[in-house]
């Protein structure tokens, strides 16, 4: 953490960029002194990063390009390390990691040949089983020996500090995954996506969005409904065009008509559920909630991450990509529901059925639990 705290005390000129930008830093002060005036004793001075998003919006915004987000994360490294965290107030996102990844919830499925697989990630399959099915299915038409994994990517583990874990975890799967072949993973997940792209060790990676409007999967499902919506980008992908592009291109093969907001792509706001804020802190995840709220007026917003919409839809309506492209009447007619806890585990054993009986497994299964 040294390196990140000298960086950030010897180079932010406290110009106040990132302040105007956030909630956290608007109360907190700038990163300069934050930096300057931190102290690894104080218990305050140890707790002040778990208030962070850890969205990156404060990085994406700095004329000095410093990386404001990275010392916030290795604060909260340092904190773990040193004996301090205290899981009570994340006791309920740990558990649900823990479940995701056990030999209960996860499930590999690897088809002869195959050499890529489409990674949901944690939550989509749980609300939204039916639709994983489809986007699997559609993913199957362009690339015939698709696998399909179950499992969670360990994330809120990683961005609690827990890097240890983390990367015992992480590491298994990865093994496991290219030892038997894998080399490309589809993710629908912008989290997994970040999580596969910084720690894959040379795996390909690739959302699924980006096939789908590639293949003009869009244009295929347009329907004769359109309106006009804004797009949330959410955090992890907010450097990254090409999803932002195939997303914005999907929902105009459908027909609708995009308005942006203030604050999208690079600059997007966090829907309030980064780094684990709401935990410890509901308030602060509220004000973001309400800053996009602001923004989108009266529009729907589409996202394209399972938990943003769950968060930013407490507040104002929200659609999730996949919804709109294989639920269009349901989003149309407001008439979408989303399974939540617990069916949403059930959904979970259920989906895993399912998908045994369409993908053949003759390399059997691996559990990361």
């Amino acid at each position: 953490m040294e390196f990140a705290l000298e960086n950030i005390r010897d180079y932010c000129t406290d110009c106040g960029a990132c302040v105007e930008s956030c909630k956290f830093l608007s109360q907190q002060g700038t990163p300069g002194s934050i930096a300057t005036g931190f102290d690894g004793n104080s218990p305050l001075h140890r707790k002040i990063a778990y208030v962070c998003s850890l969205c990156g919006l404060c990085t994406a915004v700095c004329p000095e390009k410093l990386d404001p987000c990275r010392l916030f994360l290795e604060m909260r490294r340092q904190h773990l390390e040193a004996g301090h965290f205290d899981r009570t107030p994340y006791r309920t996102i740990i558990a649900y990691e823990t479940r995701g990844r056990s030999s209960l919830f996860s499930w590999y499925g690897l088809p002869q040949g195959c050499d890529t697989i489409f990674f949901p990630g944690c939550t989509l399959p749980g609300t939204r089983p039916a639709v994983t099915v489809q986007m699997y299915q559609q993913l199957r038409r362009i690339i015939p020996s698709l696998g399909f994994v179950l499992d969670c990517c360990t994330n809120p583990s990683h961005d609690l500090g827990r890097t240890a874990y983390f990367q015992t975890v992480f590491g298994e799967m990865l093994d496991w995954l290219t030892g038997h072949g894998i080399r490309s993973v589809l993710t629908a997940c912008p989290n997994c996506t970040k999580i596969f792209r910084q720690y894959g060790q040379g795996l390909t990676v690739q959302t699924v969005y980006e096939i789908f409007h590639n293949h003009g999967i869009g244009r295929i499902l347009a329907g004769n409904i359109s309106c006009e919506v804004s797009i949330h980008d959410p955090c992890p992908l907010r450097n990254d065009l090409q999803v932002q592009t195939a997303v914005r291109g999907l929902v105009s093969d459908l027909g609708h008509t995009i308005v942006e907001m203030k604050h999208h792509k690079k600059t997007t706001l966090c829907c309030g559920e980064g780094g684990s804020v709401g935990f410890v802190d509901p308030q602060l995840s509220h004000e973001w909630r309400t800053l996009r709220q602001q923004e989108a007026g009266t529009r729907k917003l589409i996202t394209y991450c399972a938990g943003c919409t769950s968060f930013l839809n407490q507040v104002t309506p929200t659609v999730h990509i996949v919804d709109l492209l294989f639920r269009s009447a349901a989003v149309c007619s407001n008439n979408l529901t989303v399974a939540q806890a617990p069916f949403t585990h059930l959904n979970r054993l259920l989906l895993q059925q399912r998908m045994k009986k369409i993908v053949h497994d003759p390399n059997g299964s691996f559990s990361s639990g």
